[in-house]
């Protein structure tokens, strides 16, 4: 899809085809959303269909999770007028920090820090990431959150895969995505 199209009718997840399929094996994510980012509709309709089902809640900032889910999270802090924080992996923050270690999509164990001062309880956040495949990563950030005393307003990614920890997330808390019902089992299979 040319970055400059835009289709005359845009439904939920238009924008899907615009991500590059994973040409370097088993150690990367099997889809890379940053050309959809490149483009200025897809991205924007990208951010209004995550915040679709959002609209009336308390959201006092966004948190956006290492690396990808910084940009979507951004994108989603600055439609909603609200502040950003940046969930990081271990070792990049120069502050007071909470860590939370995590297994990710890979197998690999991994740590994750946010800082300290940034949420104080009662804080409603709305969690970005681009992608939810097992729950390893989005289940450390809804931890770090709430050891904080913050509270998840919510989680939204491009897409949560039927995954058991994708289940988990969606039985938990209020989730939203970009995947339309009758696609989901595509990228569940990754295909």
């Amino acid at each position: 899809m040319d970055l400059c199209h835009v289709p005359a009718t845009r439904e939920k997840g238009w924008y899907l085809p615009l991500m590059a399929p994973n040409v370097k094996g088993p150690n990367y994510a099997w889809l890379d959303p940053s050309r959809l980012y490149c483009h200025p509709q897809g991205l924007q309709d990208c951010v209004a269909d995550l915040l679709q089902p959002f609209q009336g809640d308390p959201i006092d900032m966004v948190a956006g999770i290492d690396a990808m889910g910084f940009i979507l999270g951004a994108a989603t802090a600055a439609t909603l007028q609200k502040g950003f924080l940046a969930i990081r992996k271990a070792g990049h923050l120069c502050v007071q920090t909470q860590a939370q270690s995590y297994t990710d999509y890979s197998g690999r164990e991994k740590v994750m820090e946010v800082r300290t001062d940034a949420i104080s309880p009662g804080l409603h956040i709305l969690l970005v990431d681009q992608w939810v495949e097992t729950g390893g990563t989005m289940r450390a950030a809804i931890q770090l959150v709430e050891q904080l005393g913050g509270v998840v307003a919510g989680v939204a990614a491009i897409c949560i895969e039927d995954s058991e920890g994708g289940r988990w997330i969606q039985e938990h808390y209020k989730c939203s995505h970009c995947v339309p019902p009758r696609l989901q089992p595509r990228f569940n299979r990754h295909q």
